[in-house]
């Protein structure tokens, strides 16, 4: 085993590095609480490891939040159940008749924790790179909304900025490019955009604004630096949930790309596409992806 190998095992198997203090009792200030502390934990990974082993940075990382987030929900939410990115078996789909697969506890349950301890793995093993965040969402079988999303919060520790549902951000005034005509912006991958969005930002004379996270990429919609986020191709529940939460407290448009409820805490943990925009660029960016549709 490398150095860099050990000291990646070493620091991840410290699950609790200090004390976070009591958390609050409020769901959508704990699950900021919680995304905070967990960013905290990767910042300190980043800092001890350093970025020479990307691949050991990136699941030292991964495995000290993860732990993090599911000692404290054990601690403090133990009536929860949990979804969490580094679970074993987290993206296995769940089907009636099945005999030799587990059901998940959590479908059975009222209220389950969406998590990804880190979003955008690639960013936070790149140095000086900011756009990776920590995913924390609630979902509730009693709810009055579609998505069933009572809770949720986006940290970006690296830029020390967490969105959240207890302080909802206000909802992103129009740009001035947009209200003069100018091209609307839509936050895409940096790395692999899907080739629909590009025809999509062609047919309506988009911008596409290359950045990491789905998180972030969610993030700069709220915070009005995009003016949308569009994606297909391969995602699941715990890459969306938390984001989507804040960004429909905002006030923002959030949906299947073909206009459908996003749905989660499903026997499929598969969440492949979304999109999430200005209420009123909605109908317009709905109406050019049914022309571009990615075919099933």
């Amino acid at each position: 085993m490398s150095e860099q190998t050990e000291a990646a095992a070493r620091i991840a198997g410290q699950r609790e590095p200090e004390s976070g203090g009591t958390p609050p009792v409020n769901d959508s200030a704990f699950a900021r609480w919680l995304a905070d502390r967990a960013g905290q934990v990767l910042l300190r990974v980043r800092d001890e490891l350093g970025h020479e082993d990307g691949k050991a940075l990136k699941a030292a990382g991964d495995k000290a939040a993860h732990d993090l987030m599911r000692a404290e929900l054990a601690r403090w939410r133990p009536a929860d159940a949990v979804l969490s990115e580094e679970d074993d078996h987290s993206r296995v789909a769940w089907s009636e008749g099945e005999h030799d697969t587990l059901r998940p506890d959590r479908l059975d349950a009222g209220r389950v924790w969406i998590i990804d301890p880190l979003d955008g793995t690639r960013e936070f093993s790149e140095q000086d790179r900011t756009d990776w965040a920590v995913h924390v969402a609630l979902w509730t079988a009693d709810c009055s909304s579609p998505s069933c999303l009572a809770a949720g919060a986006v940290a970006m520790p690296a830029r020390h900025r967490t969105i959240a549902t207890d302080q909802a951000p206000a909802y992103p005034p129009l740009p001035l490019a947009a209200a003069t005509g100018g091209p609307i912006r839509i936050a895409a991958s940096r790395t692999r955009p899907p080739a629909f969005v590009t025809a999509l930002a062609e047919d309506i004379g988009a911008e596409l604004v290359p950045m990491g996270s789905a998180g972030v990429k969610i993030a700069a919609v709220i915070n009005g630096d995009a003016d949308a986020y569009v994606h297909a191709g391969g995602q699941y529940e715990w890459d969306s949930a938390a984001p989507v939460a804040v960004a429909l407290a905002t006030g923002l448009h959030a949906s299947r790309i073909d206009g459908s409820v996003l749905k989660y805490n499903q026997a499929d943990p598969k969440l492949p596409d979304l999109v999430v925009c200005r209420k009123d660029l909605a109908p317009r960016l709905l109406a050019a992806l049914q022309r571009h549709l990615p075919l099933p």
